[in-house]
């Protein structure tokens, strides 16, 4: 086949066939298609993109580029979750061992920080020895034995998306949602999955600010996912401010262990129960909404659901004794403290310009290279419709440098939005769709 050709065509808005899709995404797997042809054919399909079926090709290829686990051993349902990524969004580390202690596998392929957004990954080794880089036949077993684990994308995992994702990054096409999907579905099907819970984040702080866009995204999703073979539904959930109260690696798993213990932000509760009640029904479990809900609250309380993180961690290499002394996390040399200049309610939060300003401290990356501090980042003391007196302290700002501390408090001053009037809180569930 002739790359040129292929390249051409979807310039012009025409459909290509499965076979034209297979060839690219096999070819440039294997090093035979130049970068620079790649990058024009992604370019293409980001002005024009790419109807169901398209999408559905695209994504079996990068999909059928590596290895595809075969969990069929395992006698009971495998469910995953997928979240499209926000600021203080913590949620898998709370809901795998929680859905795990339930008796749902959880098969979980997840990623690192992209953007101003936070990765499970990053938040996952920020605990002592935790790792993130088991091999295939140890995230089997892990499985098998305890019901879940968390590893990141490996070189038999999808292939092609290593590859693709890296010239997207540079070349202005990550907004694609034909090569979102691509990316998505080719490292979720390969996991090995019965079906998917998408969390779609909606708002100031997601890479989909508008629910129209959310919505064209979940139903691509949906659809690849049930054209093969897979069970799928969909939460829509408000990233207008940040997900609970902590930013920052460390912060965050702090977070996430007080969750397991029964003392979560509502707000995180509400999004963590919301997905874990899909995943229940998914896996049939649970015949409906309420005896599901009663099922999550009952392994919190009982403590099981903190049990199976423990094991997760001490499965996977991590210092386990962090859960209960949090002294053994990484911890910054100092806090400073954002109090409010005025009377008044908490109207809005700039969440793109908090991730943003996390990374600034060290809590992500601007380049690939970039080593991430897992201690820094902030904790918020307020949510939107809270009221606030002046002086009153809104959010502290947990820093390695002075300096970069110091900057990072009077710019996180100006993200937060105050208003005379009283203001309704966030809604965090926004819709479902299956």
């Amino acid at each position: 086949m002739d790359v040129y050709g292929i390249i051409a065509k979807k310039r012009d808005g025409k459909k290509l066939r499965r076979e034209e899709i297979d060839f690219l995404v096999s070819d440039f797997t294997q090093d035979k298609i130049r970068d620079y042809q790649m990058s024009a054919f992604l370019m293409a399909v980001c002005i024009n993109g790419m109807d169901e079926e398209e999408t559905h090709f695209l994504t079996e290829s990068m999909l059928h580029s590596g290895q595809i686990l075969d969990l069929s051993f395992i006698d009971a349902p495998k469910i995953d979750k997928h979240s499209t990524g926000g600021v203080g969004d913590k949620v898998s580390l709370i809901l795998a061992p929680l859905l795990a202690s339930c008796g749902v596998v959880v098969p979980m392929i997840s990623g690192r920080g992209l953007g101003h957004t936070g990765g499970t990954l990053d938040k996952l080794e920020s605990i002592p020895g935790f790792r993130t880089t088991l091999s295939l036949k140890e995230f089997k077993e892990s499985l098998r034995r305890i019901g879940v684990a968390i590893i990141g994308q490996t070189h038999e995992i999808a292939p092609a998306d290593k590859k693709i994702y890296a010239l997207r990054d540079v070349t202005a096409t990550v907004e694609s949602i034909p090569l979102i999907v691509g990316s998505i579905m080719s490292k979720k099907l390969a996991s090995g999955c019965d079906g998917i819970v998408f969390d779609v984040k909606v708002g100031n702080g997601a890479f989909m600010r508008k629910l129209d866009d959310a919505e064209r995204l979940a139903k691509a999703m949906i659809s690849v996912a049930k054209r093969m073979g897979r069970r799928a539904a969909a939460v829509f959930t408000s990233m207008d401010e940040p997900l609970g109260f902590a930013v920052g690696n460390a912060l965050e798993v702090v977070e996430c262990i007080e969750c397991l213990r029964g003392e979560s932000p509502r707000d995180l509760w509400e999004v963590t129960e919301a997905l874990g009640v899909q995943m229940l029904l998914m896996a049939e479990v649970s015949s409906d909404k309420e005896e599901a809900r009663k099922v999550l609250k009952r392994k919190i309380e009982n403590g099981e659901a903190l049990e199976k993180f423990k094991e997760m961690v001490e499965n996977q290499g991590g210092d386990s004794r962090a859960i209960d002394d949090y002294s053994r996390l990484p911890r910054a040399k100092l806090v400073l403290q954002v109090k409010a200049e005025r009377d008044g309610f908490l109207k809005a939060v700039d969440t793109l310009r908090v991730g943003q300003l996390c990374i600034e401290l060290g809590g992500g990356r601007k380049l690939i290279s970039d080593q991430i501090d897992p201690a820094v980042g902030f904790i918020f003391e307020k949510k939107i419709g809270d009221r606030v007196e002046r002086g009153e302290v809104v959010a502290s700002v947990h820093a390695s440098d002075e300096s970069l501390g110091k900057k990072a408090a009077l710019d996180l001053k100006e993200a937060l939005v105050f208003s005379d009037t009283a203001v309704k809180p966030l809604q965090r569930i926004i819709g479902f769709l299956n």
